[in-house]
């Protein structure tokens, strides 16, 4: 993991066009953290910061997330777009994940994870924004990881016996929030006295960052597409600036081990133009 991440940072200077407009933009960022501001993956409470990297609101519970996610549509995707409510629909959007983990975040916990966060807070005073360093922070949040893995390990709990829960209604509602890989995962429900669920609402990863890859593939083509003709190159950057987000659409709706991915240039009056696909 620490050869890696040594490798990434000598490679990140081949890269420049793509950092200066992989959704690089200011938003808002939301990660969970603990009481003393560090990543906390399972246990943590929410927080905002925007994209100086002031903390808007902090330490909310799972339980008052409607308060501050507000959850619209748009006509051309099945996908919800959600944004923070009290900044209003579409100007609310934030990014999730280990991007925003790290904005978010005073400290990593974990003595080698920290030394490397210490050094990215150098390189991003503030807060970073391209999310073109979606990479660079996931190679953090690894290290973080398997320090903690090491600490569990560890752990006299490991091995205690009492490991078993039963499951049973315990309440009629409940709702669930942790840091997946991709980013925050909420999980509302509501079941019945048998245990059935009667209503339920998801908002994972990719929905919070559905705003912010709509914006990042138009900041892409803006650089990359000329205007008249696709190329390559154009549909690598559109397919890499939504990976960088490692959406689960990516995964789940892929053909045969490849992302099946269309791109269409329209002229001002709806006419086809050119059109790439593989």
């Amino acid at each position: 993991a620490t050869k890696t991440i040594n490798w990434f940072k000598g490679a990140m200077e081949n890269f420049k066009a793509e950092i200066e407009t992989f959704s690089n933009f200011p938003s808002l960022f939301l990660g969970a953290v603990n009481e003393k501001g560090e990543l906390d993956l399972y246990d943590g409470k929410l927080r905002f910061v925007d994209a100086e990297g002031n903390i808007i609101v902090d330490q909310i519970d799972p339980n008052d997330y409607p308060k501050y996610i507000g959850e619209s549509t748009e006509d051309f995707s099945y996908l919800k777009s959600p944004y923070f409510l009290p900044h209003g629909y579409p100007q609310g959007v934030y990014r999730v994940g280990p991007l925003a983990r790290l904005n978010a975040a005073e400290s990593m916990g974990t003595p080698i994870a920290e030394k490397e966060f210490v050094e990215w807070r150098q390189r991003f005073p503030g807060c970073c924004l391209s999310s073109f360093y979606f990479h660079y922070a996931r190679l953090i949040e690894i290290i973080h990881g398997l320090e903690h893995i090491q600490r569990l390990l560890e752990s006299p709990d490991i091995l205690d016996t009492f490991v078993r829960a039963r499951a049973r209604p315990n309440r009629l509602e409940g709702v669930g929030i942790a840091e997946a890989p991709r980013g925050t995962l909420i999980h509302h429900y509501k079941i019945d006295r048998n245990g059935l669920v009667t209503w339920a609402n998801l908002i994972i990863a990719t929905g919070h960052n559905n705003l912010a890859i709509n914006r990042g593939i138009l900041q892409v083509a803006e650089r990359f597409v000329d205007g008249a003709k696709l190329t390559e190159g154009a549909l690598n950057r559109c397919e890499a600036v939504i990976r960088a987000f490692d959406p689960c659409l990516s995964c789940s709706s892929h053909a045969l081990g490849q992302m099946p991915i269309q791109v269409e240039l329209h002229s001002a009056q709806g006419e086809i133009l050119d059109a790439i696909q593989r």
